[in-house]
This record gives structure tokens, C-alpha cells and sequence, in this order.
């Protein structure tokens, strides 16, 4: 009988030569152009527009990867991308994520695999006490962790579970979700207005509160707009706080929005998906002050420690509530250790019901880092994004925007918006590095995120340089056609 299947011996053959392809790629990924140069539907245009009838060797599959995806990616791991936010990785948890595709566990609930509900409660309480996090988000006290796939993720988790929380697990009931209000700055990320609208809520109950001059929640516009609502009938239930927002990192006043909600009784939830790795280090943990009072918490080690995608955070003070919200148990997930009690199943804790063995590939990074390194590489890209910003200050063209508190660098050239959007695009079209913009107080700013694994001093140094030369070279054209 014909077997399609590769044989334990193929696939040892063919994974080494896939681990020397990626090992190539890391050697070899400053030559390539950090922003793909293709244009839209070229590579969908190299692929056959039929499925091969029948199954073709690993070395034609490795061929066409070289030949016609790679044309078609941005280099994200390049030590030249700047731009979002990082969404590095790092070996260990290529390897970890290598060794989870393997076992090709599903973790839905404890008795499915109980190694990875175990390793992953351990490993979010290691983190929480790593980064010194409030002993309520421990699963030795009444909250806990649990992996998300993304910030969005657990964004919606929170709202769904501050939705039960808020209307006593009867949402359901004609008019009650019509009242309930939340509240984010103008400055919160999109996923907490996509969160609003997926759980019923509506973007028309979503109040964006105004920011400050550094672009962080105003607490007492909060507070204000609370009342208000409260007046007209309406029942405040949510409030997102971040740490470290999309477009400047601004950080909201956590300790004096807290205190709003719980005199409230508004869940607070504190969203830190990128700056929140850097609460690994001692001197940035000021930045968090008044977490003890969120009602949950999330960050991403998948953008800067070192833990490829997909890999969120999610702590929470009170699991009973997430429990109550999504807990629904069917005859066929029924088993002995669930009906004990003295397991977690965290198909409970979130919306889906099937898990990757996430926790695998940041054990780890945990393991061959440890606290020590990740502080480490944090502490060094801080650094270089300091230095950046000391150029751009030296520098008479270039101001700076805001000022960095961390890795996140908001400058502009001193000319016009349609000069800065072109200074951007043309360098990153020369495919020598990759930032991206945003606007704040209706101006264009320009970001260099500095966090990707394998960013040195001297890129940081030369992709200045670029800017700056680019720069002189598009005033010159601009004066040469006036």
C-alpha cells in the first residue's frame, strides 16, 4: 500500500536542511531589502493558479521558497527594522516553537495534556514575580495567567468578562448591554474599540477621553465623563489603560484611573503589550505604578522578549470571573480531573477552545536567558534609542516629538507633513531599513521603534545617517524646482 507520509528518516533528513536554511537566513538577512520591493499580486502571480496533482520533492518546495516567497517578505528579524512595534524572536524560541509543532499537543483543558497547563502556569507565575507584578495575578492566589494569542485577544476577554461582571452574568437581558459605557483615551489602540463593537457593546457607548500634552489619559476628563453618563442612565463598566500606547508610548496614570474605577466599580484593564517587557527591569517599573489595582493585565512577549508569534500575556486578579463568563461544559469534555476541581482547564479562561502549547517556546527563552539577559538586551535597546534621540537633538533639521522613556523614538523633520511622509517612504523603499509614522496633534511624526533581537549600535548609527543624507538630498530637489 502507497504511503504519502514522510518517514521519521525523511523528516530528519529534510528538517536539518530546514534548520540550516534558517540558521543561512539569520547569517544572511542584512543583505536582503528590510521592505519586500514586490508590487501587489506579483507573487500570487508566480504561484500555479492549480494545486499539484501530485505531491512534489522538499527540495523543488525549498527552491520556490528561495525563488518566489522571499521576494515577497518584509524582514521583520532584520537588525534594520524600526518599524510598529518589534515582534522579534530569537533561536530558543524558534527551537521551543519547533519542539511544540512536534508534539502537536492541543491543550484545551488539563486532562488533554497536563504538562501544558502546568508549564504554563508556571511559567506566567515566574514572569509575574521576574517583573514584580501584584501577587493577586498569581495562580497561588485568587487570579492567575493564562497565553492569549494577542493583545486583541485578551483586549476582548477583558470587555466580555467586565460585561458579566458589570450586568450579574445576565447580559442578555432586553436593555441592560444598551446602558453599559467604557472608556479609552484617544490614544488607545484600535483592538479596545473592536472589542467594544465584537461584544455587543457598541462604538456608540465607547467614550474616547482626551489625553495630555504627552498624549496619557487626563484623569479627571475620566472621572467627568463617568458622571456625566451616570446621569443620563447610563452604567460605566470598562476602562482600558495603557502602558506605552501605539503611536508614542505615552503611559496613562494607572494609580489615579484605577482609583476612579474602583470607586466606580469600573473593570480596569492595563494594556501593555510592548512596554510591558521592560517591567523585567527595576528602573522602569515606575511605569506600572498602580497595577495593583487592575482588574487584569496583558502584554506581548512576541514583540520584544525574544518569543516569536504568536505569545500574549494575560493576568488576571479575580480567574473566577473569567470562569464564570466562559465556562460551558459539554458531555464530551467531561473528565475526573475537571470535576475535582484542582486543575485549571484555561479553555475557560478565553474565547477559544483549542491551544497551541505556547507556553513551550517562552520556557525556553526563560530558561537560556534568564532575568539577567532579557535585562540585558532590554537595557540595551533603551540605550540605543537614547543615543537616537541625543542625535536628533544635536541635529538642526530634526526635532523630537515626544520624549522617549523607552525604546520608541517620535521625531520629524522641521519642514512640512508631505516632506516627512517622503523622507519615510524613500528611505524605505532603498530597502537599507524600515520605520514607520503616525500623527499626533494632527502633525506627521516619523517612529523608529528600536527592539529587534539583532540591532546593534552600528545600524542604529547608519540608518541615521540615511535619514539625515536622504534628507539633505530631497531639500536640495525641492529647491532646485523651486
Amino acid at each position: 500500500m502507497k504511503n504519502y507520509h514522510l518517514t521519521p528518516e525523511q523528516f530528519r533528513e529534510e528538517g536539518k536542511k530546514i534548520i540550516d536554511w534558517i540558521a543561512d537566513y539569520y547569517e544572511n538577512i542584512e543583505k536582503y531589502p528590510v521592505l519586500s520591493q514586490v508590487e501587489p499580486g506579483e507573487i500570487k502571480a508566480s504561484l500555479p493558479e492549480q494545486p499539484p496533482q501530485k505531491g512534489e520533492p522538499f527540495s523543488q518546495i525549498m527552491h520556490d521558497l528561495d525563488e518566489k516567497i522571499m521576494s515577497g517578505i518584509t524582514h521583520w528579524q532584520s537588525p534594520n527594522f524600526y518599524g510598529y512595534f518589534p515582534s522579534n524572536t530569537s533561536f530558543p524560541s524558534i527551537l521551543g516553537d519547533l519542539v511544540s509543532s512536534g508534539l502537536g499537543v492541543q491543550g484545551m483543558i488539563w486532562a488533554t495534556s497536563p504538562a501544558a497547563t502546568e508549564l504554563e502556569t508556571r511559567v506566567l507565575d515566574w514572569l509575574a514575580e521576574m517583573m514584580d507584578m501584584p501577587e493577586k495575578f498569581k495562580s497561588t492566589s485568587t487570579g492567575g495567567g493564562v497565553i492569549q494569542d494577542t493583545a486583541s485577544t485578551s483586549a476582548l476577554t477583558a470587555v466580555i468578562a467586565a460585561r458579566e461582571r458589570a450586568t450579574k452574568y445576565e447580559s442578555n437581558k432586553t436593555g441592560v448591554r444598551q446602558k453599559l459605557v467604557a472608556y479609552v483615551s484617544s490614544q488607545t489602540h484600535s483592538s479596545l474599540e473592536k472589542a467594544i463593537k465584537m461584544a455587543g457593546i457598541g462604538s456608540e457607548n465607547l467614550r474616547m477621553i482626551d489625553v495630555d500634552d504627552q498624549f496619557a489619559m487626563r484623569p479627571e476628563m475620566l472621572q467627568k465623563q463617568i458622571q456625566e453618563d451616570k446621569k443620563n442612565g447610563l452604567l460605566p463598566f470598562f476602562v482600558c489603560a495603557t502602558i506605552g500606547t501605539t503611536s508614542s508610548t505615552a503611559m496613562d496614570p494607572v494609580r489615579e484611573i484605577g482609583e476612579i474605577c474602583r470607586a466606580e466599580n469600573c473593570w480596569l484593564h492595563v494594556d501593555a503589550a510592548m512596554a510591558g517587557t521592560a517591567m523585567a527591569c527595576p528602573e522602569f517599573r515606575h511605569l506600572k505604578d498602580g497595577v495593583e489595582l487592575a482588574d487584569s493585565y496583558c502584554f506581548n512577549p512576541h514583540k520584544w522578549m525574544f518569543t516569536n508569534l504568536d505569545c500574549d500575556v494575560f493576568w488576571v486578579a479575580n480567574r473566577n470571573e473569567l470562569i464564570n463568563t466562559f465556562s460551558i461544559l459539554p458531555e464530551y469534555l467531561k473528565n475526573k480531573a475537571t470535576e475535582t476541581g484542582a486543575v485549571f482547564d484555561y479553555r475557560d479562561w478565553h474565547v477559544q477552545l483549542g491551544r497551541r502549547f505556547r507556553s513551550l517556546k517562552l520556557w525556553f527563552v526563560i530558561r537560556h536567558y534568564g532575568a539577567e539577559g532579557l535585562q540585558f538586551h532590554i537595557r540595551k535597546h533603551v540605550e540605543m534609542a537614547q543615543n537616537f534621540a541625543s542625535w536628533v537633538r544635536e541635529s538642526d533639521d530634526f526635532e523630537i516629538v515626544v520624549e522617549p522613556q523607552i525604546n520608541l523614538v517620535c521625531f520629524r523633520h522641521k519642514s512640512d507633513d508631505d516632506f516627512n511622509m517622503k523622507l519615510m517612504n524613500t528611505v524605505n523603499e532603498t530597502g537599507k531599513a524600515f520605520f514607520t509614522h503616525t500623527k499626533l496633534n494632527n502633525r506627521v511624526v516619523l517612529r523608529m521603534s528600536i527592539g529587534q533581537t539583532h540591532t546593534e549600535e552600528r545600524h542604529v548609527k547608519e540608518t541615521w545617517q540615511l535619514i539625515k543624507a536622504t534628507a539633505e538630498h530631497l531639500l536640495k530637489n525641492r529647491k532646485a524646482k523651486n
